[in-house]
């Protein structure tokens, strides 16, 4: 959850502003100056106060996500109302970071882009801007409703979702081929990123203490890259619509 806004950050940083504006990059490396920002602070004030250490509860299965479906009614006739975090911080800690991310985005983004955004018009420029907007709202609601759920399937929900990013910039970037991929080093960025993703939800998923079973599934990292590469240019639409034309 923490890893989501910097994601979408990029993601839509590249969609409005990577093919127009040199900026992109710029805006890329204050997106994650922003949640690592956030990140810290965070950390800092929760409890201990001032330390980068987080002192939480354990959570030892999924209805300690959701006390308040256990508030007693003594005599089914009045309910008591004692819901606490039984897994603080994990609850909470999430929505204070989204709070601090948001803040220090409309503090720093607004006076980057309108220096350096020249390349874009005045309506383009604010664009992601304003998808931030609209999903961190989103993201705030997952985190209330469905922490407890997102808390055990995180790691499925990261190399799901990095796949299906990677394919639409891949395919929206028109890379189709190794050479369209080196050609530009922010794509290489874009990759190494995924790769990462790819790589932090190979590891959530393994045993602490079966560790070294699972670290050899790292190599299969760059597998959706590659097939991606290798795939490519047999779905390739003016292909397929030329060989139709020709009635193969």
């Amino acid at each position: 959850m923490a890893m989501l806004p910097l994601v979408l950050h990029w993601f839509f940083i590249e969609w409005y502003t990577g093919k127009k504006s040199s900026s992109a990059l710029f805006q890329h490396i204050t997106a994650l100056f922003e949640c690592s920002a956030a990140a810290v602070v965070t950390l800092l004030v929760n409890d201990p106060l001032g330390s980068l250490a987080v002192r939480s509860c354990k959570v030892k299965m999924l209805s300690d996500w959701y006390t308040m479906l256990y508030n007693p009614s003594p005599d089914y006739v009045n309910t008591l109302h004692c819901t606490q975090e039984a897994v603080y911080p994990l609850y909470t800690i999430v929505l204070i970071y989204y709070a601090f991310c948001l803040a220090f985005m409309m503090l720093l983004r607004p006076l980057l882009v309108k220096k350096i955004a020249c390349g874009l018009g005045k309506s383009d420029r604010f664009k992601s801007i304003y998808a931030a907007l609209y999903f961190f709202p989103i993201l705030t609601v997952l985190q209330a409703v469905g922490g407890g759920l997102l808390y055990y399937a995180f790691p499925y929900i990261i190399l799901v979702l990095s796949l299906i990013t990677l394919a639409v910039y891949m395919s929206a970037s028109e890379i189709q081929s190794l050479k369209n991929l080196v050609a530009k080093k922010k794509r290489l960025v874009v990759l190494f990123s995924h790769w990462l993703l790819h790589g932090y939800g190979i590891i959530s998923i393994s045993r602490l203490d079966k560790l070294e079973q699972s670290l050899p599934l790292l190599a299969l990292v760059p597998a959706p890259a590659i097939f991606y590469l290798i795939t490519a240019k047999f779905t390739e639409p003016n292909r397929i619509l030329s060989e139709g034309g020709n009635g193969h």
